[in-house]
Formats: structure tokens, C-alpha cells, sequence
């Protein structure tokens, strides 16, 4: 069993090698960050990269409160959005970071 566990990490090794060499990434790298952006008549937090949102809410402050608690939780960023859809600021909670 160790001989096949072997030759499947080596198949996927070279897999990646290739995909890098071809300038594909063989994974997606998944973030935490949290985003509030409009929504319908309100506003809606959603994963970065995620096509469903995690939650909607009447008002931007209440987004922004459940984002920040998921983006401290995983030592992500939260991307605030205006109504227009631009950005309008940006809070980090990395672990390197004092907020």
C-alpha cells in the first residue's frame, strides 16, 4: 500500500508541475475574506469567490457587524462596498495585524 500512496503522490506532483509550467494554477487558493455588498433592498455578506451569500440584512451596519465577526474568526479582511458597487473602505484582521 505505501508503494501505491508513492506512485499517486508523484502522478500528482508532476500533474502540478505541468499545470505550473503551462501558467495554470492546479487549485484555487480560497480566501475568508468577507464581502458587504447591496443587495435587492439591503445588503448581503458573501465569501470572496463564492457565488451564494452567507447572509442578508436590512441594514449595512448589521452586513458589516456579521462580517467583521467571520473575517476576525479567519483572520480575513472585510471589503466594505458602497451602493454603487465600488469599493468603499477595506478592514484587515490578519494575524499581523492590531484590529
Amino acid at each position: 500500500m505505501p508503494k501505491q500512496n508513492t506512485l499517486i503522490d508523484a502522478i500528482q506532483n508532476l500533474i502540478e508541475a505541468i499545470f505550473k509550467a503551462l501558467g495554470y494554477s492546479s487549485a484555487k487558493k480560497r480566501t475568508w475574506h468577507q464581502h458587504v455588498v447591496p443587495y435587492k433592498d439591503g445588503w448581503a455578506v458573501h465569501r470572496e469567490g463564492n457565488k451564494r451569500i452567507t447572509s442578508k440584512h436590512r441594514k449595512q451596519s448589521t452586513a458589516i457587524r456579521k462580517a467583521k465577526a467571520l473575517a476576525k474568526r479567519y483572520k480575513a479582511d472585510v471589503i466594505i462596498h458602497r451602493e454603487s458597487g465600488g469599493i468603499r473602505d477595506r478592514i484587515s484582521y490578519k494575524s499581523d495585524s492590531s484590529n
